[in-house]
């Protein structure tokens, strides 16, 4: 019998499955005795077909493109997951799905986060619980403002109404969503597809402006005019979710000089002559923030050396003076010294004279030694830290700037300018031409920029909604550590941002989106928003939805007993931040609904949602209802290309997960791999970190699958003649090879049971692998085909073998499902038997027996030396075939020493049963084996090689050709060959299975017209 030694290497990725051997396995005619002479032609067999070989409709190919779909349609028109979400006898599990934005197709990124959390409740499904998976969509905000204006002429725009906005978004948003919802159906994602939850949806809104209600009430929202980050691309303000860091900006910074107009009351009085003629000398990278200047702070604690460098006399903090004068390229010699608390209190004339302003020196802990000159120019409308303390000295908050970021007339020259421009430039010549510019350099640093227009922000105070985190900080810090996060260390990033988060700006400058509901007093610009009218006007959204704000009149806003006042206000025309649309979904979707859990039992999202979803989630529910809405929180990293390069459409290296799963252009270059290779990918990486993908690494993951398929197909092949109500043997009976792969097979369930509720997908990934390749092909089914073709097909030592298949495939189809779920029920529909459930999903997961993991770690001991021994006796074996000593392993027969004797007496009781499975020669493939006596009897034969046990000492193996004649049915030799008239080329297994056979022999007897593959 022909054999792949790779086969029986403990190297998973050479592994050969045992589907690609059948041909190789089929019977021969001729016998003759092994010796030197020529061999006879052999010719077909009359015993070829009385073989029992595999036979399954499971393709060997996988025929994802066309294949898929179907199952898809089988699941839905059979509603597998609609019943079982819905009637399973568990508990309900509640993922709460993170809302994509429906803005264009998806990425890379989607598809692991989706496939993610698709594991999770099909894992969930199989446990018996009620995953109901509701998906959503984030609909609100700029960008879906952005694609509609793109769309529109500089006429259509400017006729454009908030409403006939709202409208064309709206229209937009729900075509974005349907087209996102087919491309993650085709994912293999079961849910909620035809009831999901999007943000825009009147009843969504009006549980947002109910959560927005209740945190008014806790005295959580206010208004206030102080600076946030302001897109002037975007002319709204924005959140510190909305922004990102990209690398390679270059800002103009400049050294500046601040003339002294009067030393304050601090300074020594022998100081006061050398401090009133010096300057403050300032660093800052925002130079159009200069106008806006109202203070120089200094830190009470530094000391401060006053110097003259090339005819000025100069401030600096006594620590950094060779480092500011050597950017300055200056020398300088110090006249004196003092302390910074000396310094509070004296006043300076602003460097540019149109503005004719005197401002004070200040101190404050801000200001460090880390960077520029130890004194921070402070300019309260442009800056968090300046404007705090601002309110400390009551300094005036000036922003010279308007929404477009252009300077207004407050700024005198520069008005008109962009201040990220021309009027930056402008600034610093007129610095220059005032001889306060004391070195101007490009310096490169991370830079705010609008996450959707990716232009660079600004920071301006203006008038917004603010929500005061810090009133609920710490029940919010004292929420996450209730929660558990998956990585464990993902619990100090969230908690380092709320711990220092201060107000959350929730207003923006847009149309598209849902209202504030606040009216202002014509007369003082008062805000009026009290709960009475909160409560109101989220009825009259959940009614007739947010376009109601913009439709109906002030009077029809307004609950009974405000109606009087409808004439002395106007509508607020700010809307609110999309990070407390989606943020608030805990109460829209989940709160209300008696089929979910809430608090959820899982968020699922990227890490950079610790800033985002994750973050307004928590925010929004502990400051509303004073809980966190999860109670597990995992987070994924980034989606790199195999190089580890952040993926981009300018450098090509983007990844379609669309053309991984239908293939591109080019099919050699890029293979349609189908939905199930993109899931195990998903499964194969540690996506707790950010992961790679590429085309050697989606190939390499196709090989596994292939090799997970193969190995399916084996298994369904050899029981195609199987009924286990029937055929199966208990388990007291089973040969002891077959008790112990059950043994090792309830191992790896438990194992891979302990992954799936760990989230450690990469975790079951590699121990199936390693089980179906290791485990299974280099070893059991290695072993264990020659019971299965050979042995009468109704035998007890096959009707053993194909019970441990059937337990086998039983217990690994659950565990592939949600990984690879196509593929699984693709087999499960190809079993022949009669099945428990019309879908492997409604079978359920199967746990491994007790009497399966009841494998004592001696017997446990002796298998592992069994398979030790199989890796040398192929070495052996090896190098015979090599110099054509032999052809096939069993023209071999093997003589073996064991030195220990423990071992040695384990292993003659498996030699010693007569069960027709564990024989020595059937484990080692051989056609005669022999324990002997000593090592040298062994090394006695033509080829020999010795090894050392990790347990079980020394081991020699020898072997030399085969005794007797080869019989044409097994391939084996034997001296038995030969004795019937009748069949004289059989040996004494095959013979009787032939005489029970009778007229049958001439028949096939393994081979079943193929059937087609069908799971409507």
């Amino acid at each position: 019998m022909a054999r792949t030694d790779a086969f029986d290497r403990a190297d998973v990725s050479s592994a050969v499955d045992p589907a690609t051997r059948l041909e190789a396995m089929a019977p021969h005619n001729s016998c003759h005795q092994i010796t030197g002479a020529a061999k006879p032609k052999q010719e077909d067999s009359i015993y070829k077909d009385t073989v029992n070989l595999p036979s399954t409709s499971f393709n060997m190919r996988a025929n994802s493109v066309q294949r898929e779909p179907q199952l898809q349609q089988f699941w839905q028109q059979a509603g597998i997951y609609e019943q079982l979400s819905r009637e399973n006898p568990g508990a309900p599990f509640t993922l709460h799905d993170g809302p994509p934005y429906a803005n264009g197709d998806l990425h890379i990124g989607h598809a692991l986060n989706k496939i993610l959390k698709d594991f999770v409740n099909k894992y969930q499904l199989l446990q018996g619980r009620k995953a109901k998976y509701v998906p959503g969509w984030d609909c609100h905000g700029l960008p879906i403002e952005l694609k509609v204006l793109q769309t529109m002429s500089d006429e259509q725009r400017q006729q454009l109404t908030p409403i006939k906005l709202r409208r064309k978004a709206r229209d937009f948003a729900i075509k974005t969503m349907k087209a996102q919802r087919d491309q993650f159906k085709r994912y293999g994602i079961w849910g909620d597809w035809d009831a999901p939850y999007m943000t825009l949806d009147p009843k969504y809104e009006a549980a947002q402006l109910r959560v927005f209600g209740k945190m008014v009430a806790g005295g959580h929202i206010y208004r206030g005019r102080k600076p946030v980050h302001w897109s002037p691309s975007s002319r709204t303000a924005l959140a510190e979710a909305e922004l990102e860091y990209p690398e390679g900006h270059t800002s103009q910074s400049i050294y500046v000089a601040m003339p002294i107009k009067a030393a304050g009351p601090n300074v020594p009085q022998e100081l006061q002559e050398a401090v009133s003629g010096a300057s403050l000398a300032i660093w800052t990278t925002t130079p159009w923030t200069i106008p806006a200047n109202v203070a120089v702070a200094l830190n009470a604690d530094l000391q401060y050396a006053v110097v003259e460098s090339e005819g000025k006399r100069l401030i600096v903090a006594e620590e950094l003076l060779d480092t500011v004068f050597g950017k300055l390229e200056q020398g300088y010699s110090k006249v004196a010294t003092l302390a910074g608390a000396a310094l509070e209190g004296s006043t300076y004339s602003h460097p540019l004279e149109v503005y004719g302003r005197v401002s004070p020196v200040i101190t404050g802990d801000h200001v460090t030694l880390e960077g520029g000159t130890g004194l921070v120019h402070s300019a309260t409308g442009h800056g968090q830290e300046d404007y705090q303390i601002g309110l400390k000295y009551g300094l005036p908050i000036l922003s010279p700037v308007d929404d477009a970021g252009l300077f207004t007339k407050e700024a005198g020259p520069f008005a008109g300018m962009p201040v990220l421009g021309e009027g930056n430039t402008a600034v610093i010549e007129a610095l220059r031409d005032a001889d306060a510019l004391l070195k101007v350099e490009k310096y490169a640093h991370k830079y705010p920029y609008d996450w959707r227009t990716k232009q660079p922000t600004i920071f301006r105070a203006t008038e917004q909604w603010f929500a005061s985190v810090s009133g609920f900080s710490q029940d919010a810090l004292s929420a996450i550590n209730e929660v558990r996060w998956v990585p464990a260390t993902a619990i100090h990033r969230i908690s380092s941002m709320v711990e220092g988060r201060a107000d959350w700006c929730i207003s923006r400058q847009r149309k598209w989106g849902v209202p504030i509901p606040c009216f202002y007093y014509k007369d003082s610009g008062e805000a009026l928003m009290t709960a009475e009218l909160i409560e109101h006007i989220a009825s009259v959204v959940g009614e007739k939805g947010g376009d109601a704000w913009w439709l109906l009149d002030i009077e029809d806003l307004l609950p009974p007993g405000l109606k009087a006042q409808a004439d002395k206000l106007v509508k607020g025309q700010d809307t609110m931040d999309v990070w407390f649309d989606s943020g608030s979904s805990w109460a829209a979707v989940l709160e209300g609904d008696p089929a979910s859990n809430y608090p959820a039992d899982l968020y699922l999202e990227g890490s950079d949602q610790s800033r985002g979803w994750f973050q307004s989630s928590l925010l929004t529910a502990v400051a509303a209802s004073g809980s966190a809405p999860y109670r597990q929180v995992v987070q994924h990293g980034f989606v790199l290309d195999s190089k580890g390069v952040k993926m981009s459409k300018s450098i090509g290296n983007v990844v379609d997960p669309r053309t991984v799963m239908l293939g591109g252009k080019d099919v050699k270059a890029e293979p349609p791999y189908g939905a199930d290779v993109l899931r195990l990918w998903v499964a194969s990486v540690d996506f707790t970190t950010d992961v790679l993908i590429g085309s050697n690494i989606l190939d390499q993951v196709s090989d596994v699958y292939r090799k997970l398929r193969f190995t399916l197909r084996y298994l369904l092949g050899n029981l195609h003649d199987f009924d286990p109500a029937r055929d199966a043997i208990p388990f007291a009976q089973l040969p002891a090879v077959d008790r112990y792969i059950l043994g090792r097979f309830a191992a790896v369930v438990d194992d891979v049971r302990t992954a799936y509720e760990g989230y450690q997908f990469n975790r079951i990934y590699q121990a199936l692998q390693r089980f179906a390749v290791v485990e299974l092909s280099n070893f059991y089914l290695d072993v264990a085909k020659d019971r299965l073709y050979v042995r009468g097909a109704s035998s007890p030592e096959r009707r053993a073998c194909q019970s441990v298949l059937h337990s086998l495939l039983a217990g690994l189809l659950p565990m592939l499902a949600p990984l690879v779920p196509h593929m699984a029920e693709d087999a499960w529909q190809c079993l022949r038997y009669t099945k428990p459930a019309e879908s492997v999903f409604q079978a359920g997961w199967q746990p491994a027996t007790q009497e399966w993991a009841a494998l004592s770690e001696a017997e446990a001991a002796t298998w592992r030396a069994v398979r030790a021994i199989r890796s040398q006796v192929n070495m052996v074996a090896e190098e015979a075939r090599r110099e054509k000593f032999l052809g096939g392993a069993l023209e071999a027969r093997l003589l073996l020493h064991v030195e220990d004797a423990d071992l040695r007496q384990r292993i003659a009781a498996l030699d010693s049963q007569q069960n027709g499975a564990d024989p020595l020669r059937y484990l080692f493939i051989v056609s005669q084996a022999r324990l002997v006596e000593s090592a040298a009897e062994a090394r006695g034969a033509e080829y020999s090689g010795s090894a050392t046990l990790e347990e079980g000492g020394q081991v020699t193996v020898g072997l030399s050709r085969a005794e007797g004649h080869k019989c044409v049915r097994c391939w084996n030799y034997g001296h038995a060959v030969g004795a019937d008239a009748t069949h004289p080329e059989l040996c004494e297994r095959c013979l009787p299975v032939i005489v029970a056979m009778g007229d049958a022999a001439s028949k096939p007897a393994g081979a079943a017209a193929k059937e087609t593959a069908s799971v409507a």
